[in-house]
Parts: structure tokens; sequence; C-alpha cells
């Protein structure tokens, strides 16, 4: 009898962690070493439904517990969320994260992972965000008690790219732009004042206003974003929001921003990177945990302009990727997330001048990049894809989790009984 295995994760959500959850019970189930049971989480306000909407992964519903009811202790329990969530409910419990964004996690997400067997990141940079941080833990005295680190064991994983999706093909998805070139954003618009957002949103709007107005021939800025849903409500705040930064920029002359909203499948947002109008991807991020966007885009032989630092530093080469310098930041009061993002923390603000240098180079002369969009892509491929990402995973589950003892069916033997007569009396 296999292990029983059961995953706590928003498999059926439109959000990142959703995506990383479809691939790795997707990868766990293709082991065939366990028996797979899922129980889905909501994951913050993102939509749910994903599963039905795609009937690609409609498989995944033969695993999904009736009424979310465990009926016995798991021999494995994986939870795939932030780690101040972990629980340690089975025999042997993983915590998944895709980690943290900025230089220190928090206290709660130390306590989290310290109650789990095993974690797995998504990252390097998360690994040792997480081995770094520590914390001093006192009394009402003010007495030190124990000094908070983290104590389990934290493999990396990264998370692989579908290359039977994201490859290069011939686009037919309707896109009415008049520009034939336009750089590309993908990403929530998250929490923040201006430039202080973690995917740094109205910070590359701006950039992009300021290095291209009173040009005679501009370039186009495409936005694949929302706050958090997909809302008509989210789109009009959206579009609020780039219509205040365009006002802030002295010019009457300036490049057209269009916002694509709503959600896409992998199809589609394949479709949109293999767009002939849509030349490159742009990120000014101030940190990510792992970066998929960037990944799934590279596979499309076409150029990326992102920061230099954080996770997706460990797959875009800088020999075939221009990443801009800049210097790390203390986390603004805006964006900080209570046990997430902390005030104490740093991330990264690029330099203003390598980004419009870049934005207005690769523009005028876009085939200087492309020999480095090609070679990026084959190195995406060949050592970021869901096959290699499944088969360390497999290895990561195989070198950790116990052998659990197996339930024998008790035979008793048959009693060979005296035959009894009866006695007259």
């Amino acid at each position: 009898m296999k292990p029983l295995f059961v995953i706590s994760c928003p498999i059926d959500t439109y959000s990142g962690y959703g995506a990383r959850s479809r691939d790795l019970v997707k990868a766990i189930i293709d082991c065939n070493e366990y028996n797979v049971k899922i129980l889905p989480q909501r994951w913050g306000n993102t939509p749910w439904n994903f599963i039905k909407d795609h009937p690609e992964w409609g498989f995944l519903n033969e695993n999904i517990l009736p009424n979310n009811q465990l009926d016995k202790q798991p021999d494995v329990w994986m939870q795939i969320t932030v780690p101040n969530e972990f629980q340690p409910i089975g025999k042997y419990n993983i915590g998944v994260t895709a980690g943290i964004e900025t230089t220190q996690v928090s206290g709660p997400w130390l306590e989290g992972c310290n109650r789990m067997n095993l974690v797995i990141t998504s990252s390097k940079f998360a690994k040792e965000t997480f081995e770094r941080s520590t914390y001093e833990v006192k009394n009402q005295q003010g007495q030190l008690l124990k000094n908070l680190k983290l104590e389990t064991p934290i493999e990396v994983l990264f998370e692989g790219a579908n290359t039977d999706i994201y490859k290069v093909i011939n686009s037919h998805l309707p896109l009415e732009i008049d520009e034939s070139f336009a750089y590309l954003f993908v990403g929530h618009w998250l929490q923040g004042d201006f430039g202080q957002d973690r995917k740094n949103v109205g910070y590359l709007i701006k950039a992009f206003l300021e290095t291209f107005k009173n040009k005679n021939k501009k370039p186009a800025l495409i936005l694949k974003t929302s706050s958090s849903s997909a809302s008509y409500m989210d789109r009009e705040e959206i579009l609020k929001r780039i219509d205040a930064i365009r006002k802030s920029v002295n010019s009457n002359n300036l490049p057209n921003i269009y916002l694509l909203h709503g959600d896409l499948s992998d199809v589609e947002m394949n479709e949109l990177y293999n767009h002939s109008k849509v030349k490159a991807m742009v990120s000014l991020t101030k940190g990510e945990g792992f970066g998929r966007p960037l990944l799934e885009f590279s596979l499309s032989k076409k150029p990326i302009i992102a920061s230099n630092w954080s996770a997706h530093t460990e797959f875009l080469n800088s020999e075939f990727v221009p990443l801009i310098g800049g210097e790390t930041q203390q986390v603004h009061k805006s964006a900080v997330i209570e046990n997430m993002i902390i005030p104490e923390a740093q991330w990264f603000q690029v330099d203003s001048t390598q980004v419009g240098h870049y934005l207005k180079d690769m523009f005028e002369n876009y085939k200087k990049y492309t020999d480095g969009a090609k070679r990026q892509a084959y190195r995406s491929k060949t050592e970021f894809s869901w096959a290699q990402m499944k088969e360390k995973l497999s290895n990561i589950l195989s070198s950790n989790i116990p052998e659990f003892p197996k339930e024998v069916k008790l035979e008793l033997p048959k009693l060979q009984l005296p035959k009894l007569e009866k006695v007259n009396g």
C-alpha cells in the first residue's frame, strides 16, 4: 500500500501559488510512489475555479478529498503556502514556499518552518535569506530566552517552465495596438506608494513615459496586470493609477500604454509572448521569490530587461540579458505586510539612468539583444523545465521522506479442535 500523501494548497486559484501548486501536485502524482490527495485552499482575493475553466487540469479532481475532510493522519503532509501558516498534521511534514523577496524573513515565518520536518523553497536567494535571518526572543522583563533561527532542513526547487506550452510559435492572438514595438510587463500591481510597490509597476510606467516623451517614434508599453482580481472595479482602479502617473509627466506628447486586464490561460500567455508586436519583457522588480513570468517569456527567444537582484538572476544569465544595477533600500512603510514584508528588511531599487539607457537602446538597436535572447532561451529550456523540476523533486522526496510501517493483514491459523463426543449419563 502506497503512503498517504496529502497536499494542502491553493490549487484551484488564479495565482502564482496556484500555478506552483498544480505543477508540484502533478509531479508528485507522476512519481507514482504515493497515494496523493488534495485539500484545496483559497489564496487571498484571487479568483477561484481554475480547474473548471481549464479542462486539461480536470484529472486533479480525482485526487481532491471529498468535503475537504481527512479521515486519518497522512503519512506525508505538504502545505504550499506562506510559512507562518505551516502546521504539522502528518507523520512527516513538508512546507513549500516561494520564500521572501527581501533581505529578511519574519519571526513567525521562522517559527512556522521549524514546525515542519522539511522546507522546500523556490530559489537559493530565498534559502539564504531564511538561513541568515535571526531574532532574539525575550520575556516581559527583557531577558533573552533564545535566539530564533531556522532549524529545519531546507531544499531549493526551482519553478520549472512547461516547455510543451512555452515555446516559439506563430501567434494569432488579436492584439489591437498601433505600434509595431511594445515592451511587456506581467505581474500584480501590489500595495505601496508610488515607486514602493514590490513589482515597481508605478516606477516602470513613469520611467517609460519619461524616456520616450516628445519622441517622434515611440514604442508602446503593455501592462498585463491587476491588483488582486479580474473585476471591473479592479480594472478601473488600475486605469486611474496609470492616468495619475501620465498627468505627472510634463509633456503632451507621450507614448501609449495599454492595459491587458483579466485572466489568460498558459496557451494564451504564450500567444501573447510570441505576438509579433511584443518585442521584449521588462521588470524593474524590487524582489522576487522566483520570477516565473520572466522564465516563461524567455522561451519565446525575445530580449528581457530586468533588475539585477533576487531570485530571477539564478536563471537569467547576465551575459545574455541586460540586468539593471541599483542598490538595496529599506522597505517603505506603505509596502509593509504583517508577518511577510517587514519594515526591518531591505529590497532593491534600480538605477534610473540605466533604466532609461536600456529602454532606449533596446528600442533603437533591437538586433543587438536578440542573440543573447536566443542563448537565454536555450539555457531556460535545458536547465529550468518542468520535467527537470519533477526529477529534482523526486530526488528530494526520496532522500528525505522516511519509510513508513506497512499495514499487514493479520491471518490467524486455523485451529484443529478435537471432536467432542456426547456422554450418556
